[in-house]
């Protein structure tokens, strides 16, 4: 195996008994490490279920696992420390203080007292200022990065963050995100599940999506929003005559008018904002305003889902 992968899945199929389709259903994927890898797809994907895989908590059916070229089945023991899991739920003891928390976490995965790194993991998660605070009392947001914090206490080279953002405003999430990139320059291989296609799109080098235990696309995130290169231009006109419905059927666009607005989505690579801009012209439209817009990860994702 390359040295550079962390992960490497092949095959990799789950179905639960008295289930006649599978939750995984032979899935392949390499993630390479010291990256941010995005795990996107809708309800009932299988995300969860490949997550819960990895924290040994689900039985594969069939496939293998391999951990920096270990074979996951065969040296369990030796591979389970690599590994922070960082679960959705938010499940902890209300009556410990953080410090407690990342004290007994770090006791139970025997990390010797004198190489515990507890204050420098509440530091590294801003959560210094709230170590000897009950855990009751934290915002939702600190429970969060106590979560991750609880993950890291033994050092894991690979961090698995199971909706790490989910129920966080829009400032605290801004909090977890620079927190996560933090980690990234540390060199820990960061796996995040999301149901934020822009915070994919903004935090991860790579991205795959499932959809009904399928894998869809892996790839790095720009070339998966290249392979996907639609744009779309979006053109205001004070034009009164109505414009029939297949006025651009041979330039092989998606196009759409209303309320005195055109919607025109094309692919770049076959014809140029500029020879629909030429045909607009030759129709005589009164051009207001112009608008073209690049592809993101939202439309790339609900287009392959729907596919």
């Amino acid at each position: 195996m390359k040295e550079n992968i962390a992960i490497k899945i092949n095959n990799l199929s789950k179905i639960y008994k008295n289930q006649k389709k599978y939750s995984l259903d032979n899935i392949s994927l390499e993630i390479k490490s010291g990256i941010i890898f995005g795990l996107l797809g809708p309800n009932g994907a299988g995300k969860s279920t490949l997550i819960n895989i990895l924290a040994d908590l689900v039985y594969k059916t069939s496939g293998t696992i391999n951990i920096f070229g270990k074979d996951y089945s065969k040296e369990l023991y030796e591979i389970k420390p690599r590994i922070g899991i960082v679960p959705q739920e938010l499940n902890m003891d209300p009556f410990f203080t953080p410090y407690e928390l990342l004290e007994l976490q770090a006791g139970l995965y025997g990390v010797p007292k004198e190489k515990r790194q507890t204050k420098k993991i509440l530091s590294l998660l801003a959560l210094e200022d709230k170590s000897d605070a009950y855990a009751r009392t934290l915002s939702g947001g600190m429970k969060r990065r106590l979560l991750i914090a609880k993950a890291m206490v033994h050092d894991p080279e690979i961090l698995v963050l199971d909706e790490p953002t989910a129920g966080v405003d829009v400032e605290l999430r801004q909090t977890l995100w620079e927190n996560i990139k933090s980690l990234k320059t540390q060199g820990k291989t960061i796996i995040i599940t999301t149901h934020y296609l822009h915070e994919a799109e903004n935090l991860c080098d790579e991205i795959a999506i499932i959809n009904k235990g399928k894998l869809l696309i892996a790839d790095r995130t720009k070339n998966i929003k290249s392979k996907m290169s639609f744009k779309k231009i979006v053109i205001e006109h004070g034009n009164s005559t109505i414009i029939k419905d297949d006025t651009f059927n041979d330039l092989n666009v998606s196009f759409r008018n209303h309320n005195n607005h055109i919607t025109i989505e094309y692919d770049p690579s076959i014809i140029s904002h500029q020879e629909l801009l030429t045909r607009l012209v030759k129709l005589k439209i009164n051009i207001k305003d112009i608008k073209i817009e690049e592809n993101n990860l939202e439309e790339i994702f609900i287009k392959l889902v729907n596919e």
